[in-house]
């Protein structure tokens, strides 16, 4: 295995070869796999589809509906959820105690690759929007700023992850289980816009219970305004020290994965564009009857 380039990448080629060397002959002092319990829950959204809300949200619920106060003291929302398919690099420890009840881990996994008896909260994102929104994500963090052209992205957009899998996979294997009792299943934009009623559905969903005062402060601590004044703790701040100390790629890069302002499936490039739409009419419209995501999110949100 070649060893890491000590810089960002400035290729797709690259990058694959930085996280190899990542991966490869991490050491493992603390690392220790996960041992499932009954009742785990997976916040198991596709990549840059709502995964760090919901994790910020899942957390807030737990916390308050468990002290009456929320918890920003961490450094890192995926040290309170933790992400295996990462523990291995960061050399961490997946059974470490959580703060409260019942236990959250992040994933990226379509549900035949999660345990059984776990509960799952996944949120479906219009690929377009998650194609944009990963682009400006790694561009500047794993990828030198503006060395990769947008149009030159659908290989590693396809990647859906660590440990991920392709989009069409994904939705598919959570559309079909959209009415099963351990799944609570949204379009990231119905959550994102109705989170008071996001966050009823999951306290439901989670076995808890809040008083109109206790959701007050989840709905408050799950604004785009406050976790952008705290994006510090959403950007990736463990992966992002591992990455420096052992492939080199900067620290101090802009990994926040909650932006100012949205993005704008418009801003795929037509040659994109036309990929993704022919990934959905071969795959996701004849097991699904939806043209495009818009009818399926159409059908899947509460009015």
């Amino acid at each position: 295995m070649p060893g890491p380039l000590n810089r960002r990448a400035r290729t797709l080629e690259e990058a694959a070869l930085n996280m190899g060397a990542l991966y490869a002959g991490a050491p493992q002092v603390h690392f220790r796999p996960l041992v499932t319990q009954p009742g785990d829950v997976y916040i198991t959204s596709w990549a840059k589809s709502g995964t760090t809300l919901m994790q910020q949200m899942f957390h807030q619920i737990r916390m308050v509906a468990a002290t009456g106060a929320g918890d920003m003291d961490f450094d890192d929302i995926s040290r309170m959820t933790p992400w295996e398919d990462t523990a291995l690099p960061l050399d961490f420890d997946m059974n470490v105690a959580q703060r409260a009840q019942p236990r959250g881990f992040k994933s990226h996994r379509e549900y035949e690759r999660l345990p059984s008896g776990a509960r799952f909260i996944v949120t479906l994102r219009d690929p377009k929007e998650t194609f944009v929104s990963y682009y400006r994500f790694l561009d500047g963090w794993h990828i030198e700023p503006g060395s990769i052209p947008i149009e030159d992205f659908y290989p590693m957009w396809l990647g859906g992850g660590p440990g991920g899998c392709d989009y069409a996979t994904h939705l598919l294997s959570w559309y079909a289980r959209a009415d099963a009792p351990d799944t609570l299943l949204a379009t990231y934009r119905w959550a994102a816009k109705n989170r008071a009623a996001m966050i009823a559905r999951m306290t439901e969903f989670l076995g808890l219970s809040l008083t109109p005062e206790q959701a007050a402060i989840v709905l408050d601590m799950t604004s785009r305004d406050f976790m952008h004044a705290h994006k510090d703790r959403f950007d990736d701040a463990m992966f992002c020290k591992v990455l420096e100390e052992r492939i080199g790629v900067p620290a101090a890069s802009d990994s926040s994965k909650v932006q100012a302002v949205a993005s704008d499936a418009g801003a795929v490039p037509p040659v994109i564009a036309e990929k993704i739409d022919a990934m959905w009419a071969e795959r996701i419209a004849p097991v699904t009857g939806h043209a495009d995501f818009a009818s399926l999110a159409a059908a899947l949100d509460p009015a």
